[in-house]
């Protein structure tokens, strides 16, 4: 297990130094920021002040190396906008990001295992042929206009949730919560239902294909034959054997959810890192893009990582040993 953890670790450090590359020289050629930072009728004199002040008279592979050497010692820079350390505006972003992204993932499992395993007991009934159409619609309708819609019928027309904001928050731990508040659990209502729509429809087609194939397995006769009831076939043999591939997508669909609820941050002006990068975008703000992207990577490594582990709690058959799974 020390050798797979050290090697997972060593390719977490070449992921990183990669799309930092990759990053850098991106973010680098798609223009200057100084263009939309000063007005239109600042003089070439103070144009080039800032430039100078910014480090971005040099030559791009000495800003790259800058940049590398103050990220071994933790600085990734500071934000050209808002004149913070990137790293510090993140930071304070990511608890409202995480709030967010789990408490649609709550809701994905909460809502989709159980619709799953109806559909996937009872394929040919009506209701579960309704579920699987429905999770079509999950699938295919965008996540934009549905957020739009959400806050057209729930806030503008019944007035029942609010559109926008955090609400209230409660420390927790040193960290800000608002799903400990019922105001703050009326404001992330619907953006994480917002979010969560398509992993519902991901998580009720996972666990009814599950369902399905660990019915006809020897296992789930022979526990049928011993008399076992229904119930204990399904919570202990066909549910336990369903969750292992289960893990797998939700772990990666959780790094999704961090990654990629910009859309969702953005419509429900949710203050999370997704609404901080699209900023940061507009203006070309490089060490908030650098960083975003650098710790939603790392987000992403640590999530696969845990979803390995959990494999071998849900199935002694994967054992991690030494250097190899």
């Amino acid at each position: 297990m020390t050798a797979y953890l050290i090697r997972r670790i060593g390719q977490t450090f070449i992921t990183l130094l990669a799309m930092s590359v990759l990053v850098f020289v991106g973010v680098y050629m798609v223009g200057n920021p100084v263009d939309v930072m000063i007005s239109a009728t600042a003089t070439p004199a103070e144009r080039q002040q800032i430039i100078t002040s910014l480090g971005l008279d040099q030559p791009v592979w000495t800003q790259y190396w800058n940049f590398l050497l103050n990220a071994l010692s933790g600085n990734l820079g500071n934000s050209f906008l808002y004149n913070q350390p990137a790293l510090q505006l993140i930071f304070a972003r990511v608890p409202a990001t995480l709030e967010l992204a789990f408490s649609a993932l709550f809701i994905a499992l909460v809502v989709g295992i159980p619709l799953g395993v109806w559909a996937g007991l009872k394929p040919r009934n009506k209701s579960s042929r309704g579920i699987m159409a429905l999770s079509i619609l999950g699938f295919s309708l965008p996540t934009f206009w549905i957020g739009l819609m959400m806050i057209m019928l729930f806030s503008v027309y019944l007035g029942w949730l609010p559109a926008s904001g955090r609400g209230d928050t409660v420390n927790v731990l040193g960290v800000q919560l608002s799903i400990f508040t019922l105001d703050g659990l009326s404001h992330i209502a619907l953006p994480a239902l917002n979010l969560a729509l398509f992993k519902i429809s991901l998580v009720i087609r996972l666990t009814r294909a599950g369902v399905i194939e660990a019915l006809q397995m020897d296992y789930v006769r022979f526990a049928r034959a011993k008399g076992l009831s229904e119930a204990r076939i399904v919570f202990v043999h066909v549910l336990k054997n369903t969750l292992i591939p289960l893990i797998t997508v939700i772990g990666l669909e959780l790094g999704s959810l961090i990654a990629f609820a910009v859309v969702t941050e953005t419509i429900f002006a949710w203050p999370g890192m997704g609404k901080l990068i699209i900023d940061a975008i507009g203006v070309l703000d490089r060490p908030v893009i650098l960083a975003y992207l650098l710790i939603t990577v790392l987000m992403f490594m640590v999530i696969n990582l845990v979803v390995d582990i959990l494999y071998t709690m849900v199935d002694p058959r994967v054992r991690v040993v030494g250097g190899s799974e």
